[in-house]
């Protein structure tokens, strides 16, 4: 697993996701990236920064009762927190509702994140349902398929597998990149070379932003800004 740069950090904790979704496509050199969600997704506090981490999985159901006996569904949570406070920070949650598209339980509520953020992990992930809205703690984003009411029959079903969230497959420890446009995994071997990356993609969109923004832009200055922007993307 390789070391994320603090400055790298630094940077993903300050752009927006598609940027970054741009700036992998640059360091591959090529377009066709495809390891991010489909779908509009809800976030519980859209203009906070990014969720970024190194994934902790989980999958949960709430649709129907567990079939298993209380006591082991109440020793996989304990399980399950384990896990979520274990890893390599900064660390997200990414938890996978087995019930999608017909998610009811909302795990992310004000208790889940006030216990999630006091565990150390910088945010949710999830195809399933948030709640409580104006109360649960600041500072601990969460992005989710839905928004609900009820906790349903809200179970643990297993624990650091690999997981689906709206189209995207992530395994344990990959490191994701999140906001209220929706989620991606950060492939391992772009990383040494993403940091270069982000700042060429903001560079090269500043050559047709800077002309548009101006008060004497016309389309003369589009024409020319356009094929120096062209020349210099991906």
């Amino acid at each position: 697993m390789t070391q994320i740069p603090q400055d790298l950090l630094d940077v993903l904790r300050k752009v927006d996701t598609p940027t970054v979704c741009n700036a992998i496509e640059v360091a591959y050199g090529k377009r066709g990236f495809n390891r991010f969600t489909r779908g509009t997704m809800q976030h519980s506090k859209p203009g906070d920064p990014p969720i970024v981490g190194r994934a902790r999985t989980a999958r949960i159901a709430g649709l129907a009762p567990p079939n298993e006996d209380p006591a082991t569904i109440r020793a996989r949570r304990m399980e399950y927190f384990r896990s979520m406070a274990e890893g390599d920070g900064p660390t997200a949650a990414v938890v996978e509702d087995r019930d999608y598209p017909n998610c009811i339980a909302g795990w992310w509520g004000e208790v889940h994140v006030a216990v999630h953020k006091g565990l150390g992990l910088a945010g949710a992930v999830t195809n399933g349902v948030m709640r409580d809205l104006d109360v649960i703690d600041e500072g601990f984003p969460v992005l989710a398929g839905s928004i609900g009411v009820s906790h349903g029959f809200v179970h643990v079903v297993d624990i650091g597998g690999p997981v689906s969230i709206m189209g995207m497959e992530v395994r344990q420890d990959e490191l994701i990149h999140a906001d209220r446009h929706g989620a991606l995994v950060v492939p391992e071997d772009v990383i040494g070379d993403l940091k270069q990356a982000i700042e060429t993609v903001i560079a090269s969109e500043a050559i047709v932003l800077g002309p548009a923004r101006s008060a004497d832009f016309d389309i003369e200055k589009l024409t020319a800004a356009w094929a120096e922007f062209e020349a210099s993307r991906t």
